[in-house]
């Protein structure tokens, strides 16, 4: 059995753990919050130093400038693709194989076409629009 001092400080270690982890999540998101609001001000500056002189445009203020930031996010993306995750892409490609199958068409057919238009499909074509133009075209 464990005596009372082992489990006081198994209890002990736990709780500050506890706490360590909990301070660096805070220091982590006021790290996030500080990135962001310096972002903000640096895209701020770079719009106010370029955009009127370049193209006329009026500056902006440091909302406006994050207003702007975000919605180029909204565009362009977040930039969440660069997964490396084959099982991902494997799946992806297996759903789409299986999807398209009944789209596929065989293509071996084809390997004559060229000879085939330059023999027979070149004349039948100008019979076909000699007979529309002599109003002998039957259908459609």
């Amino acid at each position: 059995m464990e005596t009372k001092e082992n489990i006081e400080r198994k209890v002990e270690d736990t709780v500050k753990k506890s706490v360590k982890k909990g301070v660096k999540i805070f220091f982590f998101i006021l790290l996030g919050i500080a990135i962001a609001f310096l972002v903000g001000y640096i895209v701020m500056r770079l719009w106010n130093w370029l955009m009127p002189h370049l193209f006329g445009l009026p500056q902006v203020s440091y909302w406006e400038a994050v207003g702007v930031l975000i919605l180029a996010k909204i565009i362009f993306g977040f930039g969440g693709g660069g997964s490396h995750n084959n099982k991902k892409k494997s799946k992806k490609k297996e759903f789409f194989t299986n999807r398209c199958k009944g789209m596929r068409r065989d293509f071996s057919d084809w390997d004559h076409y060229d000879e085939f238009w330059k023999e027979e499909g070149e004349q039948a074509y100008k019979n076909y629009v000699k007979r529309i133009n002599n109003g002998n075209h039957e259908g459609g």
